[in-house]
């Protein structure tokens, strides 16, 4: 009971240092919700300027490593575009309702930041808990399923939403898949995607706080603020999917085997 307490314990340090940007930009987010006081610099481009001091302060400290970095800017920029198309006038599938001299389009850059939390999360998690993998699949089937994944959150508009299929598609590549994740001295298990919907679970109760915080809404928010549909968690899942595969180029896949042969490579 007591190693179980203590790994618990450590569990939780260890995905809060993983999740340190995603967390200190929901602060900032709550924060400035009910207290900005700023004149002269709007609230998303004080956003975007702590995101972008953050990310060097975490460089500087070496609590990011550079080609980590390399994998948030790729985020950063596969956003920004996905959220230029998806807050135009011709789809407005959501909107940000403040202002910000540093944007494009309707999208203020900070909002690239929202999701370049979430590959850092991917990435650093992915270090810290030393994950190793049994019965993952081949590298360019799961690149393939991403390259669709990502495909569909724009043609859904347009023609058939293969969203199910896709879903089906993840089972099939991933429903054998385990993750090892390492607390202390030994690995312990779980099937990645269960680790994947606890994840998605995580980013949904942090999605309705932003949109709770005006950071973003969705059409049926800009009266009143609702709680973001269920339904969401389908896109978070897949699109923590895609995150997934991103994250491979910085740390490929790691095959799993017995500790003792771990802690022999270690020495």
């Amino acid at each position: 009971m007591r190693t179980f307490l203590y790994e618990f314990w450590l569990f939780g340090i260890k995905l809060a240092s993983a999740s340190i940007f995603g967390g200190y930009l929901l602060f900032l987010i709550i924060v400035t919700h009910f207290w900005y006081p700023i004149d002269g610099l709007y609230r998303n481009d004080f956003l975007f300027l702590a995101a972008v001091g953050f990310q060097i302060v975490l460089l500087a400290f070496r609590l990011e490593s550079f080609r980590e970095t390399i994998v948030i800017m790729i985020f950063h920029i596969v956003a920004t575009f996905m959220e230029l198309f998806k807050t135009s006038d011709a789809i407005n599938a959501w909107h940000y309702p403040g202002e910000a001299y540093v944007r494009l389009g309707n999208v203020p850059l900070f909002a690239g930041f929202m999701y370049s939390a979430v590959g850092s999360y991917m990435a650093r998690v992915n270090r810290i808990l030393d994950f190793r993998f049994t019965n993952a699949p081949p590298t360019w089937a799961s690149f393939v399923l991403a390259t669709l994944i990502y495909a569909n959150f724009f043609t859904h508009h347009f023609f058939y939403d293969i969203r199910n299929v896709l879903l089906l598609g993840s089972v099939v590549l991933y429903g054998r898949c385990i993750i090892y994740f390492r607390m202390d001295k030994l690995h312990r298990h779980m099937p990645l995607m269960l680790a994947q919907f606890l994840t998605a679970i995580i980013i949904w109760f942090a999605e309705n706080v932003a949109t709770y915080s005006r950071v973003w809404v969705y059409p049926n928010q800009t009266g009143d603020w609702q709680m973001v549909p269920l339904n969401k968690l389908a896109a978070w899942y897949l699109l923590l999917t895609l995150s997934f595969v991103l994250v491979t180029i910085v740390h490929p896949l790691k095959t799993m085997v017995k500790d003792a042969e771990l802690q022999g490579q270690d020495g």
